[in-house]
């Protein structure tokens, strides 16, 4: 009986555990470890935030799908690797073995480089913690709704919060803070323009080409001397990997990512997959769910394949990603390569693509 460990709940695995449960492993003993009974679809995230969906129709019931593939749930977080031993060690003390084993953790918020990030900025990552602090939050600014709010970082996520926290609190002062001349830098430029003109009409105030050197309990001190005053500071920059994959010996890239090959394969462990945003793709891509979800089937099948001694098929993925951007009411931008479209139809087709996501995968 062969032994096949999945680390963590992310998008790819769900791929992998629907895989399973649609065509099981002979001779194979399947275990999830995830701290999490749940997987939260980070695409829907901001429209719950903005109250157009309840929280468990963007939660993935990992317990339910586990269930289906034959999977063994074990509930607690990986801290540590022995990859001599094949053993995963998990915050509760117990030891899992593994004679193949496929990571799919999130990554958590690069909050080293701004001090006091940790002790005063409600962190994106991880998601579930997030949600915790969102939840404190919201009944704040209900009852104060004056209490200004600064967002550090104008990616995707970040301008998907600040729609999303105008649609629910239209006198909160929202301000939000970029490197960049214009956000969502390596999008379309016009769809970038047509961002600023929408956080300038619904009074979201943008504060671009500065960067957060420092967060206090009276706001962001910025790299050009001034603060931006915030009742709360959310931080929405780029993710940092866990350190215990480079810690136990896993090949990583300069960030600690786990690298792996185009067939999502550790080079340094040919027993250890990785995919989702802790892993560096051999043909680099940005952190982003799209990827997680693409990633989802060639790993099924890789590791379908390796547990039977057969060649493993290399993956590439796309050039172009559909990117499909919430701006709080039923209206939505969407980016594909140099293209850009907008209007209450775009809404309309990430909601469906976003419900299609959640059914097939029992929510």
């Amino acid at each position: 009986m062969k032994r096949l460990v999945l680390l963590g709940g992310g998008h790819a695995h769900v791929h992998v555990l629907d895989a399973l449960a649609n065509t099981p492993l002979d001779d194979v003993e399947v275990t999830l470890i995830t701290p999490y009974r749940r997987q939260i679809y980070s695409g829907m995230l901001p429209g719950w935030i903005a109250g157009h969906y309840q929280l468990d129709q963007c939660a993935i019931d990992l317990t339910r799908l586990s269930d289906r593939a034959g999977c063994r749930f074990v509930q607690t977080r990986a801290v540590g690797l022995d990859l001599n031993g094949c053993s995963v060690l998990c915050e509760d003390g117990t030891l899992a073995s593994f004679d193949w084993l496929s990571i799919d953790v999130g990554p958590v918020t690069a909050h080293q480089s701004i001090d006091g990030a940790s002790s005063h900025a409600l962190q994106v990552r991880p998601i579930e913690e997030f949600i915790g602090g969102i939840n404190h939050l919201l009944p704040l600014l209900q009852d104060n709704p004056t209490s200004p709010i600064a967002i550090v970082g104008a990616g995707a996520a970040g301008v998907e919060l600040a729609f999303a926290l105008r649609h629910r609190f239209s006198a909160t002062p929202i301000a939000l803070i970029g490197s960049d001349a214009l956000p969502l830098d390596g999008l379309p430029p016009l769809l970038r323009r047509r961002t600023l003109k929408l956080l300038r009409r619904k009074q979201i105030e943008w504060i671009g080409e500065r960067r957060a050197q420092r967060v206090t309990g009276n706001g962001v001190e910025l790299n050009d001397g001034t603060t931006v005053s915030a009742g709360h500071v959310l931080q929405v920059t780029g993710a940092a990997a866990q350190s215990w994959p480079a810690a136990a010996g896993l090949a990583t890239d300069e960030r600690g990512f786990i690298q792996v090959n185009a067939c999502l394969q550790s080079p340094s462990h040919p027993h250890v997959f990785a995919a989702g945003d802790i892993a560096a793709y051999h043909d680099p891509r940005p952190k982003s769910g799209v990827f997680a979800v693409r990633a989802g089937p060639p790993l099924a099948e890789n590791l379908r394949a390796a547990m039977a001694g057969k060649p493993l098929a290399p993956w590439t993925p796309q050039r172009r990603a559909l990117y499909l951007i919430s701006t709080g009411d039923h209206h939505a931008m969407a980016a594909w390569g140099p293209f850009g479209w907008w209007g209450n139809w775009v809404w309309r087709w990430k909601d469906r693509i976003d419900r299609h996501f959640m059914a097939r995968f029992g929510a």
